[in-house]
């Protein structure tokens, strides 16, 4: 990539010593990258999940680094307008670090970062806040799948149950959860007892930089006053 500005001096706001070290690093740490890899990805995330993007991060580690956290931190080190851009036109991609998101810089072949990035997807449970995505509902019944010690906890997570001969059973109907509402705290510990998935960690991807060209996977804010090149 072209000489950049990395080693120009960078002022963080102010904080404890050794926060302002950590987002030093993070800052110096960014700015190797953009000279060590031939381009660099703006993603967005839902659902993350820390130990299935672990996994994602070391399956491509020989040939890329991601960075995530401080959206600001980010964008200090790639510089946040034309006027303090470390490279021409990188600018650009500060303006798309929005919410949640991170940087993927990589040597790979553009068709292959699509590739992986748009098959991308794991399924775990959902936690409490998640909006659920279809209705559960128990009938009344005997609930074989769970064992007798678990008929008090199922009681606390609101469960209408009781022990018929050692056996757990509901004595009447009980919805778990509605779709498009909220989980509670007991939805989400109940989903996770039946075993049901309603979560997807996914990865979209907002734009692409190299050096001599800029592409928008997306349409960019308004006010971020982006375009492809």
């Amino acid at each position: 990539m072209p000489k950049s500005k990395r080693d120009r001096p960078v002022t963080l706001s102010k904080t404890k010593k050794k926060g302002r070290e950590h987002k030093e690093a993070v800052v110096n740490a960014i700015r190797q990258a953009v000279e060590d890899y031939s381009s660099i990805y703006v993603f967005s995330f839902e659902n993350m999940r820390n130990l299935k993007f672990k996994e994602f991060r070391e399956q491509l580690k020989s040939t890329s680094r991601f960075f995530l956290g401080s959206n600001k931190v980010m964008q200090v080190a790639l510089g946040r307008s034309a006027a303090d851009e470390i490279i021409p036109g990188i600018y650009k991609v500060s303006k798309l670090l929005r919410g949640d998101a991170g940087l993927c810089f990589t040597n790979m072949a553009r068709e292959e970062v699509e590739r992986l990035f748009n098959e991308y997807e794991e399924y775990d449970f959902a936690r409490t806040g998640s909006t659920a995505t279809e209705k559960v509902e128990l009938k009344e019944g005997p609930l074989d799948q769970f064992t007798h010690e678990m008929e008090p906890f199922l009681r606390k997570q609101g469960m209408p149950v009781r022990l018929n001969k050692g056996v757990v059973e509901l004595v009447s109907d009980f919805v778990a959860c509605e779709e498009g509402k909220p989980l509670s705290p007991e939805s989400a510990r109940i989903l996770r007892l039946l075993g049901i998935k309603m979560a997807t960690f996914r990865l979209h991807l907002i734009c692409r930089w190299s050096p001599s060209d800029f592409e928008l996977y997306v349409q960019a804010p308004e006010d971020s006053d982006v375009e492809s090149s």
